[in-house]
């Protein structure tokens, strides 16, 4: 749904990734969430899990005719490493949320959003530079 002059975003939640640690969940805190053109708006997602490392993403999804596009990643729970490749966009982290604010809205950002918590099964000694490891896990949610 568009309004004129409105960027529309709805909220719905489905688990992409089974197989998870009990106990690691992520929600939306909004239904639906629209802003102006020219505007910033922020879509938020709650998050629990008992790990101490902890990895939050962001993907924007236009349709089915293609994969969701990563936005950013950034960590929380103490950690200040991140990925943002866009300044249109902001992530702010805490122990149990994250948020994405898009500026400058325009009607090409309507889309699904996907807010992703990303957890360690294993502590890692080595610093990752770029790519996360393969044996965290991922728990994926959608902002539409």
């Amino acid at each position: 749904l568009i309004l004129i002059d409105s960027v529309i975003f709805m909220a719905s939640f489905s688990l992409l990734f089974p197989g998870l640690k009990a106990g690691d969940t992520i929600s939306a805190d909004q239904d639906e969430v629209s802003g102006t053109e020219g505007q910033s708006v922020t879509l938020s997602c709650k998050y629990q899990t008992d790990d101490d490392d902890v990895a939050l993403y962001w993907y924007k999804h236009h349709s089915d005719l293609q994969a969701p596009q990563f936005i950013l990643w950034k960590e929380a729970k103490g950690s200040t490493d991140q990925c943002v490749p866009n300044n249109r966009y902001e992530s702010q982290t805490s122990d149990t949320s994250t948020t994405l604010t898009i500026r400058e809205l325009t009607l090409a950002d309507t889309a699904l959003y996907y807010c992703a918590v990303e957890t360690d099964t294993v502590i890692q000694s080595v610093a990752e530079a770029v790519q996360k490891p393969e044996h965290r896990h991922r728990k994926l949610h959608n902002i539409h």
